[in-house]
């Protein structure tokens, strides 16, 4: 176990740790949460062993093997594999036990290392690395690319799928859900529930930290709190401590009616469909939790639109894509026949796979590219507000926020003297000499807090949104829900942030396989979606999709009128039957080995299932030592790994057996 008594820690003249104690039990999943600068890089500083405390006792077992992202991006030619698979620590020491044993023609200390590759996995190692990389979003025909050839986000997840590699006993992760699109969320939510070893991970994504936490620490003015349950628990349990102090607090009394007013205009004019409804349980839970919403030091408001055009945008078969995107210098279109209508208040999320199109839609709609095709008529007055990660490395980092604001109130509007922007920035938590610290030294929060006063002060009436949370702490996000709930414009939003979808949004539009279209259902339908229609792929490619007994759908997007279906081809005479049976034959042929390993497949997949079920009692079983429940966790582990790559050559066998079928 993790263990720290009477802990002390200081960076500099600032206390981050003051006579903290707490305990950490093996396997238990913990959730760091804390406002930015609080010191929880700090507390995962002392863990990974880089500080050192002031005062106290900090004790970890001292055979555990520690997993953690490295923050620093990755400049290397390595193909993405290799760099994943450097990351499985036994692996890369048992490789180098082997190659120096060789060298040395040493047969005993040879036996030795086959051994020790033999317990890293290292038969399955490349599938499992491989695994991983799909999972977290790449595809297939960049597992092999230089990692150079990625861009700052994809080196990031690279850097994640490293530290997954690495079967560890305790595993750190700092901002994990950062440069993730939401299915990779999804997929690392799966992932991390399974994790067998202690987990200690910091993120400002609630849904994500309740999904996989069973443990929350709360880090606040130096005082570490434990708290027995995930992250709603802990906001729960703090808002019953704090709603007992509310009465000394007239300002933040305030604050809780008006959103409450806010909160009941809604639930008074929402409607019976889903997505409104999953947003009026989102809003409950802030009426919940007003206490601890408005306790925050931090909070901001959209100004009041000068117009609100409606409509305010008319899109009629709009394709968008990138113009001279191809190697050929041609058009490169991404989505097509795009029909919509954007109105005044309206509060769409913005769903679909990493690369179907969602940013080159909001950029087209941004007007940063340009339309490929059909027609986009914008209501007069519109005002856009756009935000999206790029704008942050746009901003000048020799500037300072003042000389920010002074250019932005200039160029843009609405002009003012200084000491206003100051005020203004002021709301933002820039205030005394921060206004003229440079852009380049501010944190990604600030960073992002900056842009977001850029889109206050403009007063648009059309808020465009592309993974605005990014970089911000918990408390700026429940700061930017309040703001856009209460914003009286428009929002198109594209976010991972479960939890601001839901309380933002009352309308999904999903961009898949090239369309944009309706989607009926709240977020909880569209994963389930999603999962629907990664089993609906398998059972086409396995042909069994009228028998085996399926799941009951979650509700599709709304399609276009359906083609009509064509009409079946006249019975032909026997010679034709005859080569057609004869066709069949030829084809079951071709697929008979790749039929015969689906089988195999399966079978050794049951045996996994029968294999993880009974490790999993035995985890369960007390009387258990320190080291059999960690050698058990790391069983389970590379079963695991064999049952995802196993299952990753099922659906490739049905692909190639899809594609005989098709071609003949």
């Amino acid at each position: 176990m993790i263990t720290l008594r009477n802990l002390t820690l200081r960076r500099g003249t600032k206390v981050v740790l003051d006579s903290a104690s707490v305990t950490l039990n093996p396997g238990e999943k913990v959730g760091l949460v804390g406002r930015n600068g609080a010191g929880k890089s700090s507390l995962f500083a002392l863990v990974a062993g880089r500080l050192h405390a002031d005062a106290g006792d900090f004790e970890m077992p001292p055979r555990w093997r520690m997993g953690e992202v490295a923050q620093s991006m990755p400049e290397t030619d390595d193909p993405a594999t290799e760099f994943v698979l450097q990351g499985d620590i036994p692996l890369v020491e048992a490789q180098a036990e082997l190659a120096q044993a060789e060298a040395a023609d040493d047969g005993e200390a040879m036996a030795h290392a086959h051994l020790a590759l033999e317990e890293a996995g290292a038969f399955d190692a490349r599938s499992r690395a491989q695994t991983l990389l799909l999972g977290l979003g790449f595809r297939k025909e960049q597992l092999d690319a230089p990692v150079n050839s990625f861009s700052g986000g994809w080196r990031m997840r690279l850097q994640l799928a490293r530290a997954l590699m690495c079967p560890a006993d305790l595993l750190l992760l700092d901002e994990p859900t950062n440069h993730l699109d939401l299915d990779a969320l999804v997929w690392l939510e799966g992932w991390l529930q399974r994790y067998a070893g202690t987990l200690l991970v910091i993120s400002h994504d609630r849904e994500f930290l309740d999904a996989i936490t069973g443990v929350t620490l709360h880090l606040d003015d130096a005082k570490l709190t434990r708290y027995g349950g995930n992250y709603t628990t802990f906001e729960e349990m703090r808002s019953e401590r704090l709603s007992q102090q509310a009465s000394a607090f007239a300002k933040q009394q305030e604050r809780i009616a008006h959103l409450q007013r806010f909160i009941d205009r809604f639930k008074a004019k929402a409607t019976k469909a889903k997505q409104a409804q999953s947003r009026v349980k989102a809003l409950a839970r802030m009426e919940k939790l007003a206490p601890v919403l408005t306790a925050s030091d931090f909070s901001f408001e959209f100004r009041e639109p000068n117009n609100l055009p409606n409509p305010m945008l008319a899109l009629r078969d709009v394709v968008c894509g990138y113009k001279h995107g191809n190697e050929d210098g041609s058009d490169k279109p991404i989505v097509h026949n795009i029909d919509r209508t954007v109105l005044a208040g309206q509060r769409i999320g913005i769903l679909g796979a990493n690369g179907q199109g969602k940013s080159t839609f909001v950029k087209t709609i941004a007007r940063e590219h340009p339309a490929l095709a059909g027609t986009i008529t914008e209501g007069k007055g519109l005002a856009i507000g756009y935000f999206a990660q790029q704008e942050m490395d746009l901003l000048h980092a020799d500037d300072t926020p003042l000389q920010h604001m002074v250019r932005l109130a200039r160029t843009a509007g609405p002009d003012a003297r200084e000491q206003e922007l100051r005020d203004f920035l002021g709301q933002f938590r820039f205030v005394g000499e921060m206004v003229h610290q440079s852009i380049g030294t501010l944190s990604g929060g600030e960073k992002a807090r900056l842009v977001l006063g850029s889109l206050v002060w403009q007063r648009p009436n059309l808020l465009l949104l592309d993974e605005p949370t990014n970089h911000l702490d918990l408390n700026t996000r429940e700061a930017l829900s309040m703001a856009l709930n209460e914003f009286e414009g428009s929002v198109m939003l594209v976010s991972h942030d479960r939890a601001l979808l839901r309380e933002v949004c009352d309308e999904f539009w999903l961009v898949a396989d090239g369309k944009l279209s309706s989607f009926d259902g709240d977020l909880d339908d569209y994963q389930r979606w999603l999962l629907e229609r990664s089993r609906e792929a398998a059972r086409a490619l396995s042909g069994k999709g009228t028998q085996a007994a399926a799941p009951a759908p979650a509700p599709a997007p709304k399609a276009a009128t359906p083609a009509a279906a064509p009409a079946p081809a006249p019975a032909g005479n026997r010679d034709d039957r005859k080569a057609a049976a004869l066709a069949r034959s030829r084809l079951a042929d071709k697929t008979r080995p790749l039929r015969n390993e689906v089988a195999a497949l399966d079978k050794r997949l049951e045996k996994l299932h029968g294999e993880k079920n009974e490790v999993e009692a035995q985890l369960a079983a007390p009387g258990q030592t320190g080291e059999q429940f960690a050698e058990l966790g790391r069983r389970l582990a590379h079963i695991q790994a064999e049952t995802s790559m196993l299952e990753e050559r099922w659906l490739e066998l049905q692909t190639e057996i899809e594609t005989i079928t098709a071609n003949g």
